[in-house]
């Protein structure tokens, strides 16, 4: 179908609307008057497409989807700080208690002490925002000279930091608080309660799972793996906190007795058989296997609160293996020693384990 706000349309229109004795051929002076403000046009009605576009949630990106969603209370989340433990030593290797508040430094990161954990282990918190700090491990060095510190271990990640949120997620959780209303304690409220909570990358709602009153919420992390037990207490303090539990000094109404737990996690042994193009050997080709097969698992790790229960297909596999340059074919592969694929149980999620191939 041709586009009636063309160049060429608009044109052609305007140059029908002159009278017939007027010479109106290309490189015509009314033609070369004529030209520019076609073409003027034609850029405004492409304009105001975007615009119309960029007036629906549907179709709203960037701003646009931002101050649309915002309408409705539904705000873009922004990038959060990751916190993670940290553990320190003197030179006996015991353990050496620093002061809240001392700063360290990973790689072009710097983490800050926010809290005690236990004798020589505290809570750091990243002083850059987004997932760049739950990604480094291994050694800090302080920034300021911190009295019989001999080591420094930046270790587990405890709330995951998150970069802002994209347009697909504020769509979505746009359209489930218009299409679901929350309303005292159901499981939509529960929902957007949760999710809105920094670190949580996703939950199930399992009612009156201990009989009426009672209600189960199990967490994924923002990273989408097993949340801590810092992030679950945290999330159970913030909903109901225990051991005052069902009296409503949380998000959860009076009467609702609240339980928060994590995924856990199973492991996925793979092996498999490929054939390698020519030129090349399966060393060659390992990581780029693993990192396909990875890849596979954390899109179902992200689907997992939209699903009833996640299921690893050895059919994907093959084809995430069979994606990878230089494989050729793929065959007998094996899922924890299986040929079949693994089903899940409702609260599991999928975490790679060994990976073997073989010629």
């Amino acid at each position: 179908m041709k586009n009636v706000h063309s160049y060429e349309v608009i044109l052609q229109r305007m140059l029908n609307r002159l009278p017939t004795n007027i010479d109106k051929r290309e490189g015509s002076v009314i033609y070369a008057a004529l030209a520019p403000a076609a073409a003027e046009l034609a850029q405004m009605y492409a304009q105001l497409d975007i615009e119309y576009n960029l007036s629906f949630a549907d179709t709203a990106t960037g701003e646009y989807l931002t101050r649309i969603a915002a309408e409705l209370g539904v705000n873009r989340k922004p990038a959060t700080k990751a916190r993670r433990k940290g553990e320190f030593y003197h030179s006996s290797n015991s353990p050496l208690n620093v002061p809240i508040g001392s700063r360290y430094s990973i790689g072009s990161l710097t983490y800050v002490v926010v809290g005690e954990i236990s004798a020589g282990a505290y809570i750091l918190e990243c002083e850059t925002a987004g997932v760049v700090g739950n990604q480094q491990f291994g050694q800090i060095l302080p920034i300021n000279f911190i009295s019989g510190l001999e080591r420094a271990e930046l270790r587990d990640v405890l709330v995951a930091g998150e970069d802002e949120e994209q347009d697909k997620a504020l769509r979505q959780r746009y359209y489930e608080i218009v299409n679901e209303p929350s309303f005292g304690g159901n499981v939509s409220d529960y929902k957007q309660k949760i999710n809105s909570i920094d670190g949580v990358g996703g939950l199930k709602v399992f009612p009156v799972w201990q009989g009426g009153g009672t209600v189960k919420a199990t967490i994924i992390a923002a990273d989408y793996n097993e949340p801590s037990n810092t992030l679950i207490e945290e999330v159970q303090n913030i909903i109901d906190p225990i051991p005052n539990s069902g009296k409503g000094l949380g998000f959860a109404p009076i009467g609702h007795k609240m339980t928060i737990t994590g995924v856990t996690a199973t492991t996925i042994d793979i092996s498999t058989r490929i054939t390698p193009q020519a030129g090349l050997t399966i060393g060659q080709l390992q990581e780029n296997i693993e990192a396909a097969i990875e890849a596979y698992l954390l899109e179902l790790r992200q689907d997992w609160q939209n699903q009833i229960q996640l299921v690893v297909r050895t059919a994907q596999i093959d084809a995430r293996i069979l994606s990878v340059a230089g494989v050729e074919d793929v065959n007998n592969t094996l899922l924890n020693d299986t040929a079949s694929n693994i089903i899940l149980g409702a609260e599991e999620i999928p975490r790679l384990g060994r990976v073997t191939v073989d010629e």
